[in-house]
């Protein structure tokens, strides 16, 4: 608990003070609430107007875990794929890199003239958006085997989907944990921009609606629970992290004793 409050406490007082800055901005400039609302006031309607973030957090969260549950899948099939196969990896990793330069912005409109305002297109969004980081580490995690490792299981008899199993996975694992917190931050974010290209519900289309009525201070209270959302999901990566690699407290223990 204690290393946790004091990696906790710096960034918590760097963002008192800036909240703290900006109530008081505010206060003494007497700036209209719908250009620039106080901290209090984003507090306040939030807390108000609670159901209907909660009624359009719903949506986002649904899109985001799915999406996300895709992403993984897809990046665990493609790392393996280029793993296992050397003309694989010739021919997708460059391809992989390259859909990177493709920006969002022009492909979400395009997945919701294609697949419709439901959850199909939301969920490519996070997708494209989260698969790539996952991949990439995972990938290099696998390359990163120690060879010695992998010769001495080889020596035992050990098949390929064994020695992977075995040694290659466990090794990745640090990699892919990286990979996963990169793209968790990224996936709330990109489950409300699909949204704003286009939804029914959620909290992208709930700050556009607002934003048209200049309820600014709503605005800000979902731009604060998205940024909670993804603080949350952020968070969860530690701990699942704990519970896959037990071994990792003990041998930093080992190494701090």
């Amino acid at each position: 608990m204690r290393p946790l409050l004091r990696s906790l406490w710096p960034p918590l007082l760097v963002l008192a003070v800036l909240l703290g800055g900006w109530q008081l901005y505010v206060s003494a400039a007497g700036v209209d609430p719908t250009t620039l609302p106080s901290p209090a006031r984003v507090v306040e309607q939030g807390w108000l107007n609670r159901q209907d973030l909660w009624d359009q957090t719903l949506p986002t969260l649904q899109e985001t875990l799915l999406g996300f549950a895709l992403s993984f899948a897809a990046a665990w099939l493609v790392a393996v794929l280029l793993d296992f196969s050397s003309a694989a990896r010739r021919g997708l990793y460059p391809l992989l890199v390259a859909s990177q330069t493709i920006p969002i912005v022009a492909v979400a409109p395009l997945l919701i003239i294609w697949f419709g305002f439901g959850l199909l297109p939301k969920m490519l969004v996070v997708t494209l958006t989260t698969f790539f980081p996952l991949a990439a580490n995972l990938a290099a995690g696998f390359a990163a085997t120690d060879r010695e490792a992998m010769r001495l299981l080889r020596s035992l008899g050990a098949g390929r989907w064994r020695t992977f199993r075995l040694v290659r996975v466990p090794s990745a694992m640090p990699y892919f944990f990286a990979g996963l917190r990169v793209s968790i931050t990224y996936a709330v974010v990109g489950a409300v921009f699909a949204e704003y290209a286009g939804a029914e519900a959620g909290l992208g289309i709930y700050m556009q609606a607002q934003k048209s009525a200049f309820r600014t201070d709503l605005v800000f209270a979902a731009v604060a629970v998205t940024a909670a959302l993804s603080i949350a999901l952020f968070g969860a990566t530690y701990l699942l992290q704990r519970l896959v690699l037990p071994w990792e407290r003990a041998l930093k223990e080992d190494k701090s004793s």
